[in-house]
């Protein structure tokens, strides 16, 4: 038996790992050229996000004293500080090498991204132009007077710190702030075959001189710096003000939260670094990293494509699925039987037909759904508000908490609530993170129940490049218990049985033990005992522990896990019969997919819910039941084909080295083959 420390992975470390799989991508040359520089953008937002809430936790913890051991998995929060910060300073370095080896590759395909030593006179006169029509108007410039209290800097935007030197006196600063509402990436006209992009940052170098034309100096330079506040939502008390409010407001604040990460220019000047970090209250708590010329390279998701369409991964026709029609009745068809649609596979304009059909039908009565993320631009939304105003009885229980989202939440709440929509927000001390809707429609003088329970959000731009399974269900069982946790929304303090559902926080837990108690008993008696999970994360000591459990009765699990895993495979008398596999491919993996052996009789459940901490125990969630043969068999297949995967799928043990999973079979990429299995079926 491993000493228990050496039996979980800290979270934070995990997921740092996740992200380096995230890194693999921009590193593979096998992967198209502008989809390596996405993937730099998404670590890069990935790490953000990662400071704002991960980070600032962990500081949190150290600050309030606590050595952080138990909520950490072993490591002092001080330690841990330290740990990321330096595994951060690698990887950035890492991300640097993998840009420039990019540039390289741009260049053989005649695509130049320039600086502001490279601008010929042709270019300079379209650059002059675009910096007086286009920037000059929108630039916000801070002066950094000693005597000037420094106003706080926005979380996350970009900065150029100015240092301007005259002979015998003291520099000037100031600070040029790159808005997100500027184009990061000006493309430049073409000269011949060639195509020129540069970067807004290297344009407000070049045109320095113009900018402070009103100060004299020697010289001027500027280097760019970045600062991470804390993400966490700090709630207003006063009991006067709507939720709404209060939350417009604390998101606001959030702006101005305490500062976790300062990244900085490696080549600005020493004093200005220190003044710049006198000035802010930057101390050796926050992580300080030194990085390139540019940061907040998460804008490299919207590099543009130039038209080049050979250097992006061939986009997929969504496919419909037999039996379900955008040009009938979809409720007719579901009415008959239980459908399955697994985006981006399928098209997400199915989701978008029931409720427009649910919102015009004069026999629907009510429409209760739950949202957590809507697009900027949401037809789901919309569907709602016109059910509202066809004077359709429409219930929502929106999160408006849902982190990073809020702002597009609080505006379609506004809109909803103005049109009568009977609005939930969520539940005390529970983040609604659970995926369902169920319709009410009267037939033949009685009420029947139509709806869908969902593994990802309700919304069209994600549902473009996030996996996840929607189930469409007439099934009056699983309706009823989705019906009553909309009952439990507005009646808070009724805990409800629940018949075939799972939900968190209050059944989550026992449930999969149960689940997980039958294998082992089923093991130890010599019969089929397997479990098959596929999730974002696994975090819950509780719930790993449960497979070690297993694993050491003998159940062989086998775990798809996109993210952070706790949990450590291969340790003997431990997790010998415990695989885990990772796959980062062109879409984000984030389905959620349960299967028990249950001796040859297989149960399959499809969940809103990980295997952490805040998803069992903090958030309501559910886990729904698949009881269709057929929908059974397609869930079967699709895990099998994912963990055939031998292209893109990494290997989760214990020195986390994310190595791939190569072999001598023919190569699968599961993506690539549940297209072309959802593809057979359909024509088939």
């Amino acid at each position: 038996m491993v000493k228990e420390k050496n039996i979980y992975i800290n979270r934070e470390l995990s997921w740092l790992q996740f992200n380096a799989r995230v890194l693999q991508e921009a590193a593979d040359e096998n992967v198209p050229l502008i989809e390596r520089l996405r993937f730099l953008g998404i670590f890069s937002n990935n790490l953000d996000e990662f400071f704002k809430v991960r980070y600032a936790t962990v500081k949190r913890i150290d600050q309030a004293g606590k050595g952080g051991k138990s909520e950490l998995g072993g490591i002092k929060a001080s330690d841990l500080l330290e740990q990321i910060t330096e595994i951060v300073i690698q990887q950035q370095a890492e991300s640097l090498e993998i840009l420039d080896a990019i540039d390289r590759e741009l260049r053989k395909e005649n695509i130049f991204r320039i600086n502001e030593s490279e601008i010929d006179k042709h270019q300079h006169d379209f650059i002059k132009s675009y910096f007086y029509h286009e920037l000059s108007p929108a630039l916000v410039i801070i002066m950094l007077n000693e005597d000037v209290a420094l106003p706080e800097l926005m979380d996350s935007a970009a900065y150029l710190a100015v240092k301007m030197i005259k002979k015998n006196t003291k520099p000037n600063y100031a600070l040029i702030e790159i808005s997100k509402a500027m184009d990061r990436f000006i493309v430049l006209p073409s000269k011949s075959d060639s195509n020129y992009i540069i970067m807004v940052d290297d344009v407000l170098r070049y045109c320095l001189d113009d900018i402070f034309n009103i100060f004299t100096y020697d010289s001027i330079s500027a280097h760019m710096i970045k600062i991470t506040r804390d993400g966490e939502l700090d709630f207003d008390s006063d009991l006067s003000k709507s939720f709404i409010h209060k939350i417009s407001k604390s998101v606001k604040d959030r702006q101005i939260g305490e500062p976790v990460r300062f990244v900085y220019d490696k080549k600005i000047e020493k004093d200005t670094l220190n003044f710049l970090l006198e000035r802010m209250g930057i101390d050796e708590k926050d992580s300080i990293i030194p990085g390139g010329r540019y940061h907040n390279r998460r804008d490299y998701m919207g590099f543009p494509s130039l038209g080049r369409t050979d250097l992006l991964y061939e986009r997929i026709k969504p496919l419909g699925v037999r039996g379900l029609s955008l040009n009938e009745s979809i409720l007719k068809s579901i009415a008959e039987k239980d459908y399955l649609v697994h985006t981006p596979y399928h098209t997400f304009s199915y989701i978008i037909k029931f409720l427009r059909e649910a919102a015009l039908d004069p026999q629907v009565k009510t429409i209760k759904i739950t949202i957590y993320r809507l697009a900027q631009i949401s037809h789901v939304a919309s569907s709602l508000i016109n059910a509202a105003k066809n004077g359709k009885n429409v219930t929502v229980s929106i999160e408006l908490r849902a982190r990073f989202d809020e702002e597009a939440n609080i505006n379609y709440a506004q809109q909803m609530q103005d049109v009568g929509v009977n609005l939930l927000f969520g539940v005390t001390g529970l983040k609604v993170h659970c995926k369902m809707c169920v319709i009410e429609r009267e037939e033949n003088h009685k009420i029947v129940r139509y709806g869908f329970v969902s593994t990802g959000n309700f919304n069209e731009s994600t549902a473009k490049i996030y996996t996840d399974f929607t189930l469409f269900t007439a099934n009056s069982k699983i309706l009823k218990d989705i019906n009553k946790v909309f009952d439990f929304f507005e009646v808070n303090y009724r805990i409800y049985k629940y018949k075939h559902i799972i939900t968190s926080p209050h059944y989550t837990e026992s449930k999969l033990f149960a689940l997980i108690n039958t294998e082992i008993e089923n093991a130890k008696q010599g019969k089929s005992a397997y479990i098959k999970l596929k999730m974002n994360s696994i975090s819950s000591y509780k719930m790993v522990d449960k497979l070690y459990e297993a694993s050491r009765a003998g159940v062989k699990i086998k775990m798809i896990v996109r993210g952070l895993c706790c949990l450590v495979p291969g340790i003997k008398g431990t997790s010998d019969n415990i695989e885990i596999i990772s796959i980062i491919d062109k879409f984000l993996e984030h389905t959620r997919l349960f299967i028990f052996s249950n001796n040859e009789d297989p149960k399959f459940y499809i969940s809103s819910a990980d295997w952490m901490t805040r998803n069992i125990y903090n958030r309501v969630e559910v886990t729904c039941p698949i009881y269709d043969e057929d929908i059974k068999n397609e869930l079967s297949d699709l895990f099998e084909i994912c963990w055939s995967d031998n292209v893109k799928a990494r290997i989760i043990n214990q020195s986390q080295d994310n190595i791939y999973k190569h072999n001598d079979q023919p190569k699968i990429r599961a993506q690539f083959e549940t297209y072309k299995y959802y593809l057979n079926k359909l024509e088939g």
